[in-house]
């Protein structure tokens, strides 16, 4: 006997599952949030949810808010059980389902005015995102690119934004002609200094359109950086179909995740914040460290693990780490050229950090995916390994284990895996770097003229040979081979 979720049926959902302690008519909206996907229902809906729970802050729920396609699919979804969702915590012994509540709509998908709207409600002191490293409109050096068509077309026609900048800042503008203060941006996506980017994306779409505003939203509005961490696959059919199984709960579209969650966040809220100290949140005057140890540690790491297990033919996360050759090579890899390269960070040490991660990725009940990790590389490379590489360039170190990295990730984009399996990419800059890495079979050369994404670190001769010579090894011997070569440290020359 299965139950369709809803707020109708918590009742008979409670039988197998943790529901809401508190009246979800008790809330109200203090918070609108772009991007209601997997890990934002994961990871700040629920420290919400644990805080709304112990009877605290009823006035900080959320509005949901999205301008692509899959934020109106989502939006049906979820209001088709009232804007519920049911998050399953794994870790390697326990599994627990619970249903979070503190989402009490979504807004009408493309209805800007509806949208700015909502901003301009003196009820709204938060405007939170989780749009993807790719939805910054940064490059390869992080700054923002104001030519990008979305971002000029909106700048061309503030009255009716279609990215979520643009609705930022028409919701900023609406507040000040109507003397509200302005609300506080919160980026929750997994880039450096995220708070940076995304004020930096706030203001320069204000400046195409209104330079003084745009001056005074860069002395008003507070962006505050933070670092948010907890693994969440996709969801799929064998998602819903296993809630549904194990728990008799029906559900448009739930949620799997691990069960270790982190938030870091610099205090900068002036225009107030809910208690999230009280469920777990850490609250700092500089997020800095933590970024790097999480970015680059732990994105760095599933990086590093996606394009030598694609190739491989490994499907899931912990399949590629029960792999000897391949955890051999994340920890040698970690170890040699990411971890000391990490600044010091406040009462962690680095060593026990990795040994968290390498317990989190073997993880099998995550059933976290490779081709989730291996998909927007030409965001995420930038992001979470290139910078690793840049740092040891400028200290002088040798970059053979990063190198491999890059150039595993320019042999995926071949097409094919050792096998002759055909490889299929999902990255908005799939088309070219496709064709670059069949040129770069012959011309190595050819993979790392993409300035947007390698910037400096192609300029430097040593990288550029250890790339080529890791690449020509690839395609000559294997992965496999390849990666056993790196552990004899034979790969280089």
């Amino acid at each position: 006997m299965t139950c369709k979720l809803s707020l109708a049926t918590l009742a008979e959902v409670a039988k197998t599952a943790a529901v809401p302690a508190y009246d979800r008519a008790s809330l109200k909206a203090g918070i609108v949030h772009f991007g209601v996907g997997n890990f934002h229902r994961a990871h700040q809906a629920i420290y919400l949810d644990d805080l709304f729970n112990k009877g605290q802050d009823h006035d900080w729920a959320i509005v949901g808010a999205g301008v692509l396609p899959s934020d109106a699919a989502m939006r049906d979804k979820l209001a088709a059980q009232d804007f519920l969702t049911t998050v399953v915590e794994q870790d390697n012994n326990r599994t627990a389902a619970r249903v979070t509540a503190p989402m009490v709509d979504i807004l009408p998908v493309g209805d800007a005015a509806a949208i700015v709207a909502k901003l301009a409600d003196p009820s709204i002191h938060i405007v939170s995102m989780t749009i993807t490293e790719g939805g910054y409109f940064i490059d390869a050096s992080g700054k923002f690119n104001p030519q990008h068509p979305a971002i000029a077309a909106d700048g061309a026609s503030p009255s009716a934004p279609k990215t979520v900048f643009g609705l930022i800042v028409a919701g900023l503008r609406a507040r000040r002609e109507k003397g509200i203060e302005p609300f506080t941006v919160m980026s929750c996506d997994n880039i450096p200094h995220n708070g940076v980017v995304t004020a930096n994306a706030v203001v320069g779409t204000a400046k195409l359109s209104d330079p003084a505003f745009a001056d005074w939203i860069k002395a008003n509005v507070s962006f505050p950086n933070g670092m948010v961490d907890r693994i969440t696959p996709a969801t799929g059919q064998r998602e819903i179909d296993l809630l549904r199984d194990k728990f008799g709960i029906e559900d448009n579209w739930p949620v799997y995740c691990e069960e270790f969650k982190q938030w870091v966040l610099e205090d900068k809220f002036p225009a107030g914040r809910p208690a999230l100290e009280n469920v777990g949140v850490t609250f700092v005057s500089d997020v800095t460290p933590y970024e790097h140890m999480k970015i680059r540690i732990l994105n760095g790491g599933h990086a590093a693990i996606a394009y030598p297990a694609a190739l491989m033919d490994i499907h899931f996360v912990h399949e590629a780490m029960e792999n000897p050759l391949i955890r051999a090579f994340l920890a040698k890899l970690e170890n040699e050229e990411i971890i000391p390269i990490v600044p010091p960070v406040p009462n962690t040490s680095l060593a026990d950090y990795f040994k968290l991660i390498e317990h989190r990725f073997l993880n099998p009940k995550v059933a976290d995916t490779i081709p989730r990790l291996a998909q927007d590389g030409s965001n995420r490379q930038p992001k979470f390994i290139l910078p690793s590489t840049l740092d040891n360039l400028r200290q002088g170190r040798d970059v053979v284990g990063l190198a491999l990295v890059s150039a595993l990730w320019c042999r995926y984009f071949a097409g094919k895996s050792d096998s002759g399996k055909e490889i299929v990419f999902n990255d908005a800059s799939a088309d070219r770097l496709h064709a670059a890495a069949l040129k770069a079979k012959d011309d190595p050369a050819a993979f790392l003229a993409f300035d947007d994404i390698f910037g400096e670190v192609a300029k430097s001769d040593l990288f550029r040979k250890r790339f080529a010579d890791a690449l020509k090894t690839l395609w000559e011997k294997g992965t496999q081979a390849t990666l056993q070569l790196y552990l004899d440290n034979k790969l280089a020359s």
